[in-house]
This record gives structure tokens, C-alpha cells and sequence, in this order.
């Protein structure tokens, strides 16, 4: 039994019991989902006989049937700890979901959501794995899907958008055009025409950070039930952020483990709105002239930058921004010293580790985890590139 007892707008406290809210009814604004903590029986035990992604249901407003999502790998990375001079460094692979990025995890949810709601679009604006993984998702749940894309998506993202059958509109410009775009499509649209959309982007209902929270159930099991002293994430929109630092609360709440962990916000310095405002303590706002390889982070105005922000600050930690080159030249490092492929985004968590070791964040018996958010072979050229620039 799920202890789900409806969500709660962040914006006016405003509650519905619906199982298929998107936004507020009452202001529009963000919803997140809440749990009867304080009745649930969950224990260690009872999660080790279970297998799975989505065996923490009693922490979940819908189970979906999914393909497999979640239930990854943990990996060691002890040459890149001994290079950090701290005890263990560790590395979530996310790359192992179906569609090869963390979004997955989301989108599951987002699209059992929308078939029990009767909907029979899943539509989103994103810069890639997002449309991936929505058209994915839709075609398994037998709905279509939208995706708004900007022109500087890689070319593996809109192909394999087209593959899983989803209808793909390529935006010239950036993140906020496709954004843009999806809006004006979404207002534009003629009744007679009208499809019933279900909005898939984060925070555009709550179902992309809930899908989230299992990264960090998982982490916990796998260090033996024991919280990891600091989590380095890559932050966009910021709903993977808020959903781990939601499922650490919740762990700590239902006595599964002690303790939290500190949360570090990785982004790329050109374009780290969510870093700028852990700086400054202040609200995000948006950042004027983005600029980075890293598509997937080149998100100005992120929708969940405001959640990221207080997951951070709560959990005692700071942001990180990092350069381009360096956080390229990290993804590489990672491959080459530990044969694991991960990310650019997760070059700017490695990266970011980095920089937060040499000044001071971690102790030397530190156990610190990295996010990996997308198979490495996602941005490949981007590597090799950097790579051949150097005369390697």
C-alpha cells in the first residue's frame, strides 16, 4: 500500500488528492507529492526481498510497468579517489536505463500517469534525452508524442526521437526557443484539432523528480544501508536534485538509514543559474547568455532551479560551476583511468569534485557519489573533439 496521500502546491499550499495532477488548480503553480510517513511500515528487510526500480512503492504515487528503468549500477572509482585524496568515490550509473539517460526514470511515471488519465499526447519542450525517452515511453503506453527541440540537439537524440515514432519539431535556437514554441503550439492549437497533451517536461507535473527519488533509495542499499557523505550532481532543471534529496529525507523519516547526505550542484559556468544564487544566497534568475557543449545543462531559466537551490541549502552543501574544457577533459579522464564512459554532464560532476576537494569540502574518509546522468556514447564527438584538440 502506498502511503501517497495527494500533492501540495509549492507556490500557495493549495492540495488535490488527484492522481493525475500536472499543475495547481488553484495558481498554477508547482506540485509535490506528499506521504503518510508516519503510519508507513518499510524497513530494510522488507526492500532487500524486493527487486526491481520501482520497489519502493510505498514512496511512489503510481507504480509504472516500465522497461526495466532504475536498479543501477554503483560503481567503484578508486583510482579517481586516490586523485580526490579521499576514501571512496563512487559513480551511479544511470547510463543503464532503457533509453540510456536518467530521464527514464521520470517518464515512466509521466506516462503511466497520462494513460490512466486518458490522455494521448505526451509533450514536452527539451534538449534531448528528455524527447528520447517521452517518445520511448508514449510508444510502449500507446499514446504519441510531441517533442520541441532546439537546432543544436545531437543528431543521436532527434534520430532516435523518429525511431520510437514521435513527432519531433526542430526550433532554431536554444533551450528557451524550443520552450517557446511548445507554448505558443500548445495555445495555438485548433479545437477541432485538439489532442489531449499530457505535460511531460519537469515540474510540469510532479511526476519527473517523484521518478528521481529511487536513485537515492538505491544508493543507500548499495553502501549497506548507509547514507554517502556527498552526492555531486549536474543540475538543468533541477528535478533529479530535489527528487534525490527528497528520497534521503524520506529515508531518514521512515528510519530506514541516518543521517543525509551534503549535496553539491554541478554546473557548466557558462550557464549556472542555480550556482549563482547558492553564491550570492538569493533566488535563481535567469541566466542572460548561455553558453556550453553541455546541451543537456544549457537550461537559462531551469523550472526546478528554485527546488534545486533549497535541496542544497538544506542539505548543507554549495554549487559548483566548472569550465568546459575542463569538464570535457574529465568525462575523458574518467573513461581513460577507470573504462567507464559517463556524460559531459557528469564531466561537470567529476569536475566539480574536483574543484570541491581541492578546496577543502571533503574529509579524507569521505565516501562521495557521482552522478553519471547519460550513457557517454551520447556525446562522444564532443569528447573526441576535445581530445583531438589536445593532439591525443
Amino acid at each position: 500500500m502506498s502511503a501517497f496521500e495527494g500533492f501540495h502546491c509549492t507556490d500557495c499550499g493549495a492540495t488535490t488528492d488527484g492522481d493525475d495532477a500536472t499543475r495547481c488548480p488553484d495558481c498554477g503553480g508547482s506540485l509535490d507529492a506528499r506521504y503518510d510517513l508516519d503510519e508507513l511500515d518499510l524497513s530494510r528487510e522488507m526492500l532487500a526481498e524486493r527487486s526491481g526500480g520501482w520497489k519502493h512503492r510505498e514512496l511512489l504515487p503510481v507504480v509504472p510497468s516500465g522497461m526495466g528503468e532504475g536498479d543501477t549500477p554503483l560503481v567503484e572509482a578508486p583510482r579517481l579517489a586516490d586523485e580526490l585524496g579521499i576514501e571512496r568515490v563512487l559513480i551511479k550509473n544511470e547510463a543503464h536505463n532503457p533509453t540510456g539517460s536518467v530521464t527514464d526514470r521520470g517518464l515512466a511515471l509521466v506516462a503511466e500517469t497520462a494513460a490512466r488519465a486518458d490522455a494521448d499526447t505526451l509533450a514536452l519542450a527539451t534538449s534531448g534525452d528528455g524527447g528520447q525517452s517521452a517518445s520511448a515511453y508514449a510508444a510502449r503506453a500507446g499514446l504519441t508524442s510531441r517533442s520541441f527541440v532546439p537546432s543544436r540537439t545531437p543528431f543521436m537524440a532527434k534520430a532516435m526521437i523518429n525511431v520510437h515514432g514521435g513527432d519531433m519539431r526542430v526550433v532554431e535556437g536554444r533551450f528557451d526557443d524550443a520552450r517557446e514554441a511548445y507554448e505558443d503550439a500548445r495555445e495555438s492549437m485548433p479545437a477541432a484539432e485538439k489532442e489531449t497533451w499530457f505535460p511531460a517536461g519537469p515540474f510540469d507535473s510532479p511526476f519527473r523528480h517523484e521518478g528521481a527519488k529511487p536513485i537515492y533509495y538505491e544508493v543507500a542499499e548499495q553502501l549497506e544501508w548507509t547514507a554517502p557523505d556527498a552526492i555531486v550532481t549536474p543540475v538543468g532543471h533541477g528535478a533529479t536534485l530535489a527528487g534525490i534529496w527528497k528520497g534521503a529525507r524520506e529515508f531518514e523519516s521512515v528510519g530506514v538509514i541516518e543521517g543525509t547526505p551534503t549535496l553539491y550542484a554541478a554546473q557548466p559556468d557558462g550557464c549556472a543559474p542555480v550556482v549563482e544564487a547558492l553564491e550570492t544566497d538569493a533566488d535563481p534568475v535567469p541566466w542572460e547568455v548561455p553558453d556550453t557543449v553541455v546541451g543537456s545543462l544549457e537550461i537559462p531559466d531551469p523550472a526546478g532551479g528554485l527546488a534545486a537551490v533549497e535541496a542544497v541549502r538544506a542539505s548543507g552543501g554549495s554549487g559548483v560551476a566548472v569550465d568546459d574544457q575542463d569538464l570535457l577533459d574529465s568525462a575523458a579522464t574518467v573513461a581513460q583511468h577507470g573504462g567507464l564512459e559517463i556524460s559531459i554532464a557528469c564531466g561537470a560532476a567529476t569536475a566539480g569534485a574536483w574543484e570541491l576537494a581541492e578546496n577543502g569540502a571533503f574529509d579524507a574518509d569521505d565516501t562521495v557519489v557521482l552522478l553519471n546522468t547519460a550513457a557517454g556514447n551520447k556525446d562522444a564527438d564532443i569528447i573526441r573533439s576535445r581530445l583531438m584538440s589536445r593532439g591525443i
